[in-house]
């Protein structure tokens, strides 16, 4: 143990010397949470809307009006004929047409249901399913003020979303930036800090000192696992500020959440280090053993489920996928470790596999 926190004090003046290094670790994650934050928005506001008022009263006003300052829709042509509504849709002027009916005020007097008819452009799949689901809530809206039946269509679906009532994406998108920044932070730290060594040609010293090599690799980890977490906690922090990431679970149970993950990316950066003979390698490598399959595999922008059986699979062995679940648990649900002990066990075994796969590597160098 003596030795190993011989090499770590080591490694943490090496660090402090370098001022680039310290950037990466300490500025960077930070950087790319504001830039991607607010760059990745799967939110869909200013909707072109088209309105057809058959009853044109106070009441289908009023409806008209809860689109128009809900953000979401921008109330940009008024219809008075069907044929108006052939060439609005063709040309794409319009993505939503609202028709009130005629009986629309009495209806709600009455208290009778009533209809409105919402036609929807459908070229985009995804876009029309994210605009159903804000006439529906709408509409829902219009009716709790009217105080009478919902003036929608007869069948009226009624969801329920739990912890993200608003359906704000935002709350999707961070914790699987965290993940990703996490990622590029642990990989590369490690990675290019034993490259670093065989390219200054210091490795071959290190080899001949009177040390073992897990002594060596838990020397080279701690540091950086050290810096990795004050960074993430940092950025997680920087979430909570710039975009209102609850925290409804325990800081303990995320700390050591992310311990385990950060151990996991560490070892894998030192797994690549062994490897990589050079660090324009090391940074090959890492995006395409790291970053990569964390945007793209882990869950974080495209769900595991509609991939791919084969690609399903494939995901088994990426960590992110795990941190993920385990991340938001806690963050978005308030869950306790019991309630995520899974993704945590799969998270531990991958550290455990890289890190020994690492020092096996490397005593063979």
């Amino acid at each position: 143990m003596r030795k190993a926190l011989a090499v770590a004090v080591k490694e943490l003046r090496q660090i402090r010397r370098d001022r680039r290094t310290l950037l990466i670790l300490l500025f960077i994650p930070a950087f790319f949470l504001f830039l991607y934050g607010y760059a990745l928005n799967f939110d869909i506001r200013h909707v072109a809307l088209a309105v057809q008022d058959r009853d044109d009263t106070p009441e289908s006003r009023a409806l008209i009006a809860t689109f128009v300052q809900s953000t979401y829709f921008d109330w940009v042509e008024t219809v008075t004929s069907d044929q108006e509504i052939d060439g609005l849709m063709d040309r794409g002027a319009v993505r939503a047409l609202l028709v009130i009916p005629a009986q629309f005020a009495q209806d709600l007097r009455e208290r009778r249901p009533t209809e409105v008819q919402v036609i929807i452009n459908g070229d985009n799949a995804n876009t029309a399913t994210t605009v159903m689901g804000y006439v529906s809530a709408i509409l829902r809206e219009a009716s709790a003020r009217a105080g009478g039946p919902a003036p929608a269509a007869v069948i009226t679906p009624q969801p329920r979303v739990w912890y993200n009532p608003e359906l704000r994406s935002t709350l999707f998108l961070v914790p699987g930036l965290i993940a990703y920044i996490a990622t590029i932070t642990a990989v590369v730290s490690t990675a290019l800090s034993i490259v670093r060594e065989k390219e200054m040609g210091t490795m071959e010293q290190i080899r001949m000192a009177p040390i073992s090599t897990p002594a060596y690799v838990l020397g080279k980890t701690l540091p950086y696992l050290i810096l990795s977490q004050t960074s993430a906690v940092l950025v997680i922090i920087a979430a909570m500020l710039l975009f209102g990431l609850p925290m409804h679970g325990n800081w303990a149970a995320l700390s050591l959440v992310l311990a385990i993950f950060l151990v996991g990316g560490l070892g894998t950066g030192l797994l690549v280090s062994t490897v990589a003979e050079t660090q324009q390698m090391a940074l090959q490598m890492s995006m395409l053993i790291a970053f990569l399959p964390t945007f793209i595999l882990s869950g974080f922008i495209f769900p595991i489920a509609s991939m791919p059986l084969p690609l399903q699979y494939i995901t088994t062995i990426v960590p992110s996928r795990y941190f993920l679940v385990a991340l938001r648990g806690i963050v978005l649900k308030g869950s306790t470790l019991s309630m995520v002990w899974q993704p945590i066990a799969a998270l531990a075994l991958y550290a455990a596999a890289v890190l020994g796969l690492s020092a096996v590597r490397l005593a063979r160098e």
